[in-house]
């Protein structure tokens, strides 16, 4: 049978043949079954006719033994069915198929028509049916339409009345709406008129308060300004009192002392060294007024340093740094001071002079340490040099009084010699450091 002949198959046909092939499938031994179809054999037989029916017409078609062996299983488990007098049409054109039978184009156009004539007496079965159903439906509608027709008819006088009752009040309606959206749009006019005339109030207003609070904080500048200058201004005037009541104190018992001093080595009378009162010295008041420069002698050993300090009211100023890094180097800074200062507290127990030593705060990375009995401790404020402040306390200082300043700084040395210290280089003050 060509293959042009399997495509064009009757429906009825195709069917009968997946249905035998299916059946036979379950049956036959799984050596004589095609590769494609033995996992099929495993299924049951209305499984197999309809998901492997494509499988099982295309095996039918391209193997002549599969169809001879499907033919002869039939034949002998269930004669008659396809190739006997009692086989209906369809299945013994299915039969004839397989035995590729030689009326088998016959067969098929009989078939088909057969086919054709069941499709088209179904067809025209359902528009029998579907016809009935629309002139059905048809009267159906008749009727509610005249229904309707006869109850417009009795309706029409009381709903042409209600259509003119409704007409008139729409009138009205439209008539009042139109006034409400007049008055509407007079109230929204107003309105804005109001917001323009409130929002350049406010501005105003608020212009104003403005203005007020200018001048208020400026009468409140000016009157700080005024009590900031007031207050300095009282602040100084007390500062200046102050350390001119210092000045002169400590003068006095500088001339007090000297005096002391003379009639000691005079054997004039028994009178004690001076040094009075407890109240501040001048280097505690550092923003002293700078007076007059005077001209110091420079101190050029540890002996004369020794006798100079003995003097009555000498006030010794250490540049802290300029001594430490010249006599201890190897050590760190905080240690370097420790041992200044240390050894500066010997020099005041033993002399009873007043010692001030002048560190750069800007290295200072320990806490404070212990201060010695006597020693005065000045770190310099950030961005300030202890060189000006050294300067600082010789300018506070009245004049007469006996100033040493220890360092080996020139431009120091000779800016405090000027101002009547006496400079004495980092070396002499360690060399009597070292006597002690």
């Amino acid at each position: 049978m060509a293959e042009q002949a399997w495509t064009e198959l009757p429906e009825p046909v195709r069917a009968r043949l997946a249905e035998v092939a299916s059946v036979a499938v379950g049956e036959l031994p799984i050596a004589e079954l095609p590769a494609g179809l033995r996992r099929l054999a495993k299924f049951t037989p209305s499984k197999r006719a309809r998901l492997g029916a494509r499988m099982l017409l295309g095996e039918l078609r391209d193997s002549a033994a599969f169809r001879a062996a499907v033919l002869a299983w039939w034949d002998e488990h269930r004669p008659g069915e396809l190739t006997g007098p009692d086989a209906d049409q369809v299945g013994s054109t299915a039969g004839a198929v397989l035995a590729d039978a030689p009326d088998l184009a016959e067969r098929l156009s009989e078939v088909a028509e057969r086919a054709d004539v069941v499709t088209l007496r179904a067809q025209r079965d359902a528009a029998l049916a579907r016809v009935e159903k629309l002139t059905s439906e048809l009267e159906r509608l008749r009727t509610e339409l005249a229904e309707t027709r006869s109850q417009a008819r009795e309706t029409d006088p009381g709903r042409d009345q209600e259509l003119d009752r409704l007409r008139k009040r729409f009138r009205e309606q439209g008539t009042r709406l139109r006034h409400a959206e007049d008055g509407t749009r007079a109230a929204e006019h107003e309105l804005a008129e109001l917001r323009r005339t409130s929002a350049a109030e406010l501005d105003a207003a608020l212009t104003a308060r403005d203005r007020a609070r200018e001048r208020a904080d400026a009468e409140r500048a000016r009157a700080a300004r005024a009590s900031d200058e007031a207050t300095g201004a009282r602040q100084a005037a007390r500062e200046a009192r102050q350390a001119d009541e210092v000045r002169l104190e400590l003068l006095v018992d500088t001339l007090a002392g000297a005096v002391a001093g003379l009639r000691t080595e005079l054997a004039l009378g028994n009178g004690g060294s001076g040094g009075g009162g407890g109240g501040p010295r001048p280097a505690d008041l550092v923003g002293g007024v700078r007076t007059p420069g005077r001209g110091g002698a420079r101190i050029a050993d540890a002996s004369g340093l020794d006798r100079l300090l003995r003097l009555p009211s000498v006030h010794l100023i250490v540049d802290g740094y300029n001594v430490s890094k010249t006599g201890y180097p190897e050590l760190t800074l905080f240690d370097q001071r420790t041992r200044l200062i240390g050894a500066l507290g010997a020099v005041t127990a033993r002399t009873g002079a007043e010692v001030t030593v002048v560190f750069d705060g800007a290295a200072v990375v320990a806490g404070p340490m212990r201060q010695p009995r006597g020693v005065r401790v000045l770190f310099s404020e950030p961005g300030v040099l202890a060189d000006d402040v050294i300067r600082e306390l010789v300018a506070a200082e009245p004049a007469g009084r006996p100033l040493l300043v220890a360092t080996s700084d020139r431009a120091v040395a000779d800016s405090v010699r000027r101002r009547g210290a006496h400079p004495l280089p980092s070396s002499v003050l360690l060399d009597l450091l070292a006597r002690i």
